[in-house]
């Protein structure tokens, strides 16, 4: 897509997507230095929040810390489910852009009320309940989203926690913002073929597959939202271990970031066997028919989620929705009421 285009100008969603190279060009690596020695000093680490503020920014945290040895725990659930554990050691970092989803500001109350003293609000907003309540807050930069559909601000907030990962290990790959914007532009710039996007736009179901880090499963919840249609998220080589069995042939996989010794076994089980049309989202050609994006190393996943952002719009313009104006998903999925 090109957002000077008239086709895509008069979304705010677009709009957002492409203010997303801006925030990431003038994102600071020093964010979160304080928070860092924080959770040196706690060993353990609980990244929580809701919907998208949860998916990608925390697991894909975690995939870097664990595949570069970082020797910090680090964990993510859903606040409900983390209000049944005992974090009295944890350092725990809650992302809300709202600052007043429910769940996030019941478990943040729970745990202040309990003492806890390694406690941190993510949000866009000044002023919110949760900075309230937090000992430690940090405010986003990427400023207000009008769409629904969380964009700038997840992208902000997965590099707010990949510049603490960094702080607590500086061997890390160091986060060159310039040059992810870059990537990113160039990512939501590519052409889709318009075969891929007719064949996506006539599926019943749209699967997402590949390493859990939060870009398939993401994309996954932003295809319900964007394109209003039925989408899956399947982990790994989930794909290929029985739910082939449900799978119609009019079905459309998108496959990000192929595990090279698994390839085959896709194309045996879902193209051959299923009948299936697999697409590789990647930084590199693939057997399948692929979206090609510029690697950045550590930080390609950003850049793949760009990439399904550009898809998922050429999408739902092929299916002649309206970006900005769903008919159910709210832009805080679940706010706090109370006091």
């Amino acid at each position: 897509m090109k957002r000077e285009n008239k086709k895509y100008a008069p979304y705010a969603l677009v709009k957002e997507m492409y203010e997303t190279v801006d925030v990431v060009a003038n994102f600071d690596p020093q964010a979160g230095q304080e928070a860092a020695g924080k959770i040196r000093e706690a060993g353990k680490l609980l990244l929580t929040g809701e919907g998208s503020s949860r998916i990608f920014p925390a697991k894909n945290a975690i995939r870097s810390a664990r595949r570069a040895g970082l020797d910090i725990r680090i964990e993510t659930e859903g606040s409900r489910q983390a209000a049944e554990y005992d974090l009295h050691d944890h350092a725990v970092f809650c992302a809300s852009n709202s600052g007043k989803t429910k769940e996030v500001v019941l478990l943040a109350r729970k745990l202040k009320e309990a003492g806890h003293n390694r406690l941190f609000a993510l949000t866009a907003a000044h002023g919110s309940l949760l900075e309230e309540i937090c000992d430690h807050s940090y405010v986003l930069g990427c400023g207000p989203e009008e769409a629904v559909a969380a964009t700038k601000s997840v992208v902000e907030q997965g590099l707010f926690y990949q510049a603490i990962l960094r702080h607590l290990d500086p061997a890390l790959e160091a986060i060159d913002s310039r040059s992810l914007a870059h990537k990113i532009e160039a990512a939501l710039n590519t052409p889709i073929e318009p075969s891929i996007v007719e064949a996506a736009a006539a599926a019943p179901t749209i699967y997402f597959a590949g390493y859990n880090d939060g870009v398939a499963e993401e994309l996954t919840l932003k295809t319900n939202e964007i394109t209003r249609k039925k989408s899956d998220f399947l982990e790994g080589t989930y794909a290929v271990h029985g739910i082939e069995e449900v799978m119609n042939p009019a079905d459309i996989l998108f496959l990000i970031d192929p595990i090279d010794d698994e390839i085959e076994k896709f194309q045996e089980v879902l193209v051959q066997g299923v009948g299936l049309k697999v697409v590789a989202i990647a930084d590199r050609q693939t057997p399948f028919p692929t979206i090609i994006v510029p690697p950045a190393g550590l930080l390609t996943p950003f850049v793949y989620l760009s990439a399904g952002w550009n898809l998922l719009v050429e999408i739902g313009l092929s299916l002649g929705i309206d970006l900005d104006k769903p008919e159910r998903a709210r832009k805080v999925g679940n706010e706090f009421l109370g006091t």
